[in-house]
């Protein structure tokens, strides 16, 4: 089964569209006719069949009109009872016109109006029934009203989970919305910072050795290019992304990027340790991306703000979890605040399952991040 939730508010049923619609006329015709002809009627084009005919048909237009295929179904069962008594049900024949209208919101209680007025009308048409069995009449009456509130309620149920499901796909759509502008905003922090802060320190060199020692002003200008022009391609891709590009990939880089990462702030005149523990191909996508970009930021900010001029970078590939450590010995500096740069580190251990310290040490200041392996016991 399937519903639409109109712009308007007003909630229609849909089975399974004209399949149902039509399924829906044709029992109507045929159980209307059954029931007439089972309870003594011996030509049914006199009254029985063009009424079922009727029904069905109107049936067709309950999703648009609702309240009018009701009323008009309800009509149709009164003229009918009027000029041709017979026992048959007045409730059941408009069984579906009822449960389709009490999903209409704010047409609850005109529903539950017109199903009483019809109710009432049933019952005085068949007082003659109290005479001759008074027990068949009050189950009569009892029966009808009990169908009736069934179809009410189940109508004004269906039309609530409707209307549940409806709130809880935008609710779910506007946290995937979120959750995927905090990720596109955490990859665009991690290049644009990294590339700045690499960049920036070896404009200072370029500017600093220009007139004395050109030559190195000259390689530490190509250092700069080649940086801006890998995070360009990493941002082009980005925007793609952003703009629907089915060819285009959110840059995702591994483990064999660390080797660049190390090689850019070596660049620079830091003096870097890096050390690897373990077997890198162990590792799966989701944790070598995490692995990447922590060691990215914690690079950037040592070079924006900690002055230092080492840093140590250990790494441990283990089968539980991949452990790392990146500890310079420059002041903490603004890195001690939960920057974008720390909250975005956080995030990405955090959602991985595991644990992301940073803050000042002996003589420094250090990020450890221990993150599980997917699939493992951790």
């Amino acid at each position: 089964m399937t519903a639409t939730l109109p712009s308007r508010g007003n909630v229609l049923v849909r089975l399974s569209g004209p399949v149902a619609d039509v399924a829906l006329a044709a029992v109507t015709v045929v159980v209307f006719t059954a029931v007439a002809l089972a309870t003594g009627v011996r030509n049914p084009w006199e009254g029985a069949l063009p009424l079922a005919l009727f029904l069905g048909v109107l049936l067709f237009l309950r999703r648009r009109w609702p309240m009018a295929v009701l009323l008009l179904s309800v009509a149709g069962i009164v003229v009918y009872h009027h000029f041709h008594w017979s026992p048959a049900g007045w409730i059941w024949p408009v069984a579906a016109a009822y449960f389709t209208a009490a999903t209409a919101p704010r047409m609850v209680r005109w529903v539950a109006l017109v199903g009483a007025a019809q109710i009432v009308y049933s019952a005085v048409h068949a007082g003659p029934i109290v005479d001759r069995n008074l027990s068949r009449y009050v189950v009569h009456v009892l029966g009808e009203s009990v169908l009736l509130a069934v179809l009410i309620g189940g109508g004004v149920t269906y039309a609530a989970v409707l209307r549940w499901r409806a709130g809880a796909r935008e609710t779910e759509g506007r946290a995937r919305v979120a959750e995927e502008r905090l990720r596109v905003a955490r990859e665009v922090h991690d290049i644009v910072a990294h590339t700045l802060a690499v960049v920036g320190v070896h404009l200072n060199v370029a500017a600093d050795t220009l007139r004395e020692e050109p030559a190195e002003a000259a390689a530490a200008l190509a250092v700069a290019k080649e940086v801006r022009a890998r995070a360009m391609q990493d941002l082009t891709a980005l925007i793609g992304v952003l703009r629907d590009a089915p060819e285009a990939t959110v840059p995702q880089p591994g483990l064999d990027a660390l080797d660049t990462l190390v090689a850019d702030a070596r660049a620079t005149g830091m003096d870097v340790t890096f050390t690897e523990q373990g077997e890198r191909s162990a590792v799966p996508a989701t944790a070598a991306v995490a692995v990447h970009r922590i060691v990215q930021e914690s690079l950037a900010n040592t070079l924006r703000h900690g002055g230092a001029g080492r840093v140590r970078i250990t790494v441990g590939y283990g089968p539980e979890a991949v452990t790392l450590e990146i500890a310079d010995d420059g002041e903490p500096g603004p890195v001690a605040g939960d920057g974008h740069g720390l909250t975005g580190m956080r995030e990405r251990v955090g959602a991985l399952g595991g644990e992301l310290t940073a803050g000042p040490v002996d003589g420094g200041y250090a990020v450890r991040a221990t993150i599980p392996v997917a699939g493992s016991a951790a």
